[in-house]
């Protein structure tokens, strides 16, 4: 079997889904099938994907009948199964038995380790034991203020921080299904009346996790960073890639996610992340989210990922097909050399000239300038072999829509990012 007999099946129509199958197609020449709950512009009239609409993919019977159903359509070919959404990675490893005897191949983390490090106190409790720094955090037990009285016991929350802070989710699984006034990825809390607001609302919902309130690194968007990376089945870290975060989504439901990376090899944020991945047995991509603090100018950790992340081409475009690492331990079973992306490339699902707007440094500005001029600004959904007029017209309303997503959410770049 060689690469070409496999084919790339993606769950969750967003942009990172499409640069998934885009990777196999430049890696393999290969089509991909994407199955969404609703039809999602990043895949319209895509030469290069077959979109399955599932109303109600996320429920696990229809789930898992619509991947075998899948398969069964391909017999003959290896389907690689491929999803960034926290939940979607959690059913495919609590159902990896079911999927792979449908002919799937999985490549996650089991389950033991996905609890340990999809929990960001678990995530924490690594990094201590290993000397990576992460941000001091005070977990609030939702389940607990609920039993102490709800509301009532929100005020009585020991808080050893200095505001602002960040809250977020422990569980970004648990975090899908909860509904509440105000609800983003990541709340940005100036004062102890919006922090409670919050923990009033997921006591209300009866939120069944722990949320965290983290003390917030100092520095703005261009301070963040992401690692990505991936560990063989062998135990061999074989993909490790590192960019500047230059800008970040502002909407509410996608908050925090990097709309801009410039790949930049950062060898102290490699050698941690392959400690960490080594000391939890971990299989499969990882995405790290770290920030450089300008106090101690070491890399602080707040979490990682259990899959690609949404912004995975950042990887492909650095010089590491994330395909083809995949391929190879996974399907063909056969040892590469570590690849590491270092090719210095500016990812951006925005447009050049409003990313230039965000970014307050004159010295990175040109650097970006020059980058353009050489032709290495890449965006994942322009991708000239994928280009018919009606998909070219497409991905333009797209790119150009975050005009008026950063006009409404985010009008003017400030020193903290918000």
């Amino acid at each position: 079997m060689s690469g070409e007999n496999t084919i790339a099946v993606g769950v969750g129509g967003d942009v990172g889904t499409y640069a998934l199958i885009r990777a196999f197609h430049e890696q393999y020449g290969i089509k991909g099938v994407v199955l969404s709950s609703v039809a999602t512009r990043p895949m319209q009239d895509s030469a290069i994907v077959d979109n399955v609409v599932v109303p109600n993919l996320d429920d696990t019977e229809t789930f898992l009948s619509s991947l075998e159903g899948i398969a069964r359509q391909h017999a003959g070919k290896r389907p690689v199964l491929l999803t960034n959404a926290d939940w979607f990675v959690r059913e495919v490893i609590v159902h990896r038995e079911r999927l792979e005897a449908a002919g799937f191949v999985t490549p996650y983390p089991s389950l033991e380790v996905l609890e340990q490090v999809s929990s960001k106190e678990g995530f924490a409790e690594v990094c201590d034991r290993l000397g990576v720094p992460t941000p001091r955090t005070v977990v609030a037990d939702i389940p607990k203020l609920v039993a102490d009285g709800g509301r009532a016991a929100v005020a009585g929350l020991e808080l050893d921080l200095q505001f602002p802070l960040i809250g977020k989710p422990s569980n970004s699984a648990d975090w899908h299904y909860v509904s509440f006034p105000g609800k983003a990825k990541i709340h940005h809390l100036n004062n102890r009346a919006e922090l409670d607001e919050v923990l009033g609302h997921l006591v209300d919902a009866g939120y069944p996790s722990a949320f965290l309130v983290q003390e917030f690194i100092p520095g703005d968007e261009t301070q963040m960073r992401s690692l990505t990376a991936y560990r063989d089945s062998s135990g061999t870290v074989t993909l490790l890639a590192t960019g500047r975060v230059l800008l970040e989504e502002h909407t509410p439901g996608t908050l925090g996610i990097p709309a801009a990376i410039l790949v930049e090899p950062y060898d102290d944020a490699m050698e941690a992340a392959t400690r960490f991945l080594d000391a939890t047995g971990y299989v499969g991509f990882a995405n790290f989210d770290y920030k450089l603090d300008p106090r101690t100018g070491r890399h602080v950790y707040f979490e990682v990922n259990p899959r690609i992340g949404r912004n995975n081409f950042y990887v492909t475009a650095g010089g590491a097909n994330v395909a083809r690492v995949l391929v190879e331990d996974q399907v063909l079973g056969r040892p590469i050399q570590p690849l590491r992306a270092t090719s210095e490339v500016l990812y951006t699902v925005v447009p050049f000239g409003l990313l230039l707007k965000y970014v307050l440094d004159p010295e990175l500005k040109t650097r970006l300038k020059r980058l353009r001029s050489e032709g290495k600004v890449v965006n994942p959904l322009k991708y000239d072999r994928d280009t018919g007029m009606k998909r070219r017209l497409i991905v333009e309303a797209i790119t150009q829509n975050y005009r008026r997503k950063y006009a409404q959410y985010y009008p003017e770049p400030t020193s903290t990012g918000y």
